[in-house]
């Protein structure tokens, strides 16, 4: 297990899709549908090692159940989910338990232990998984907290904690195995322009400095335009659009600029599907 007292890297991009290793994790011709309805079709994409890779689109185009494939927790109804390697529908249960150690998690809410303390919080993964001895497993989260600048709130509840704070202490449990992937799920959803500044720096320089492949699903097109290396945009259930965040930006694809530009008109609607509002309102069809 790796010990990194201070994470000092300076924010950055790192090399491009082009520059890296093979990838850690391909999707190929995936195809997924719940409740009758696609929610995922034929969709292959590439997340290079190394690399802050970000996953975008409007809410309900399937970011969340691309996560979920990508960890194993739904398979895939067609095409294949390979990560670090492993193709997860071979994969025995042990096997993916084994697969996901090599994985963190930055859940939404943070999903902190309302009853652990800070460093029980953090030290839980490692007590679950290790043997490590107390004196070590004292060293490696104090290190790990020390890292997103939170040592000296080890002692501090859940509850004692500023939303910016709980999202730092999850994000030290989901660095304390030392993962080669590490899985952000809208990690900036509301946080103060402080606290939001302070994790998009966190997340650049403990995938630099730490070695780690960051996978990103966010719909802030601003701040992803800040840490990504490339990025993915979902649109219906396919990939609308990849590309560096420049690129992104410049897309004259109309799904594509008006999800970047923030735009009310545009193909993606607003409204989910209904029958016209008069005539709904007008009673017609009623009982």
């Amino acid at each position: 297990m790796t010990a990194v007292s201070a994470v000092t890297t300076d924010a950055g991009a790192a090399p491009g899709p082009a520059a890296t290793d093979a990838a850690i994790v391909r999707l190929d011709g995936v195809t997924y549908s719940a409740g009758g309805r696609t929610i995922l079709k034929q969709l292959s994409l590439e997340v290079p090692r190394g690399s802050v890779t970000a996953i975008m689109g409007p809410s309900g185009t399937g970011k969340t159940t691309l996560l979920r494939l990508m960890t194993g927790q739904l398979q895939p109804h067609a095409g294949r989910v390979v990560v670090a390697g492993e193709d997860l529908a071979r994969l025995s249960r042990d096997g993916l338990y084994s697969l996901r150690k090599r994985m963190g998690m930055l859940f939404q809410n943070g999903a902190l232990l309302t009853d652990l303390t800070v460093f029980e919080n953090v030290a839980y993964p490692l007590r679950e998984h290790t043997d490590l001895t107390e004196e070590l497993l004292r060293t490696v989260v104090l290190t790990k907290l020390q890292a997103v600048g939170l040592r000296g709130a080890a002692g501090l509840m859940p509850a004692e904690l500023s939303g910016g704070m709980a999202r730092r202490v999850a994000l030290a449990r989901a660095i304390v195995m030392d993962p080669e992937l590490l899985v952000y799920d809208e990690p900036f959803a509301g946080l103060d322009p402080i606290a939001l500044g302070m994790v998009l720096r966190l997340i650049r320089r403990l995938n630099d400095a730490l070695g780690l492949t960051s996978i990103v699903v966010s719909h802030d097109v601003q701040e992803i335009a800040q840490l990504a290396d490339y990025a993915y945009v979902l649109n219906a259930g396919t990939i609308a659009a990849r590309g560096t965040p420049a690129e992104l930006a410049a897309d004259p694809e109309p799904a594509v600029r008006q999800f970047m530009a923030g735009l009310e008109e545009g193909p993606v609607s607003f409204h989910y599907p209904a029958p016209d509002l008069a005539t709904e309102l007008l009673g017609a069809g009623r009982p």
